[in-house]
């Protein structure tokens, strides 16, 4: 079962956020070898997805990094969103290993910015 993290990202802003997946032992799992993927939607069956750059930070260490840029974030909609994050094994078993709701919060400060939503 994934475990449950929410996240906040400032419209706008650079995002970066480093998590750590475990064993079933507690320890860090060495993700050497491994792939990571993570998107955020609206729901669950929603077709538009906004994908979060997802990699291996430090494989020996279980740390995986997601980031979206500036230009990126400001391109989301202020709200909340269903997120995950899915590890696949060098033998292709894919698992989630963490969930939970991205709150995006909307930015005042749009000096210099182009395309970034209007109301």
């Amino acid at each position: 079962m994934a475990t449950i993290s929410n996240l906040f990202v400032d419209a706008g802003s650079d995002y970066s956020n480093i998590i750590i997946v475990s064993a079933t032992s507690g320890q860090p799992l060495n993700l050497s070898g491994y792939t990571v993927a993570s998107q955020m939607r609206k729901s669950y069956l929603s077709t538009t997805a906004y994908p979060f750059t997802a990699s291996i930070y430090n494989a020996a260490s279980g740390q995986v990094r997601l980031q979206l840029s500036a230009a990126t974030s400001a391109q989301i909609w202020p709200g909340r969103y269903l997120y995950d994050v899915e590890i696949t094994s060098p033998s292709g078993t894919r698992t989630r290993v963490v969930e939970g709701i991205v709150t995006v919060t909307p930015e005042i400060t749009q000096v210099g910015i182009s395309g970034a939503p209007t109301l």
